[in-house]
């Protein structure tokens, strides 16, 4: 056996143990995230005023859908401003080292944003619920009637509470501040009293602790045009299907385009599925 010969082999053998090295570090670093998977319809309208985003990179992920309102072009505006300041703080900012933070400073900027597009040509306002996944826990932060749910064992449930009159009665009767007969009557009502693209713009609802996923839970962001037409069960139907979350997505949101009902709002869903795995190792 020849001194060449004998070098070549210890240059093929340290060729091969670096690329199982390099291949090892990368399978460490690499973020494993969850199925994700998005849909909308336009439904009746005659303009699409959703817009969805989701964002992944090393440290988690990032998932925001806005339910805009105005006129004209001016929700469409709102709803699309929102999402992409989140989007781009998230890239900017490291959001998991202070997620109240990056949820105030995130809101509070795409308020700003839509206010300084639109000016005075239009009025445009959008409402937005924003998910966060770091390793195996869950941070949200809501502002509006986009619902944030956790599907898991079979059965839906609904994490935030939202923005509407009715949520207020309820939480104001329950501290003593509103009386049981005005109460009922704002249990009635649904409209908005908080909302991106307004002046007096400040209540955010965030979480308190962040939620602990288990392996097959779904993260479900969604706008009313959705949540408001489909029967819960029949949504825990589509969930519990086994198929990816696109087609989940698609599917939910072709029940909205099936149904009967006449000038059918728009409708807007992210699903994001946990496997299990950490973010990182």
């Amino acid at each position: 056996m020849t001194p060449e010969f004998i070098l070549c082999c210890f240059c093929i053998a340290a060729v091969i143990l670096l690329a199982i090295r390099v291949s090892m570090g990368g399978t460490q670093n690499r973020y494993h995230g969850p199925d994700i998977g998005s849909s909308m319809t336009i439904g009746g309208r005659e303009v699409q005023e959703d817009y969805v985003g989701t964002l992944t990179n090393t440290t988690g992920l990032l998932a925001v859908l806005a339910d805009g309102m105005g006129k004209v072009y001016g929700a469409r505006i709102a709803s699309r401003t929102a999402v992409e300041t989140f989007l781009d703080l998230f890239r900017d900012y490291n959001a998991f080292d202070n997620p109240q933070y990056y949820f105030r400073k995130a809101f509070h900027a795409a308020n700003r944003a839509i206010l300084r597009e639109l000016g005075d040509e239009g009025y445009g306002a959008a409402s937005v619920g924003v998910a966060m996944i770091q390793k195996n826990w869950l941070f949200y932060a809501v502002v509006g009637n986009v619902k944030l749910c956790v599907y898991r064992n079979g059965d839906l449930v609904p994490v935030s509470a939202g923005h509407t009159l009715d949520v207020l009665a309820e939480e104001k009767f329950r501290i003593g501040k509103l009386s049981r007969e005005d109460a009922l009557v704002m249990l009635e009502n649904h409209r908005l009293y908080n909302y991106l693209g307004q002046d007096g713009f400040k209540d955010i609802e965030i979480f308190d602790r962040p939620i602990a996923l288990k392996k097959g839970d779904i993260i479900v962001l969604m706008s009313d045009g959705l949540y408001e037409l489909i029967p819960w069960r029949e949504m825990e139907s589509v969930l519990s299907s086994g198929q990816d979350c696109q087609n989940m997505a698609y599917s939910l949101i072709e029940k909205v385009n099936q149904s009967s009902v006449e000038d059918k709002d728009n409708a807007s869903v992210i699903l994001l599925r946990w496997d299990g795995s950490e973010s990182r190792t």
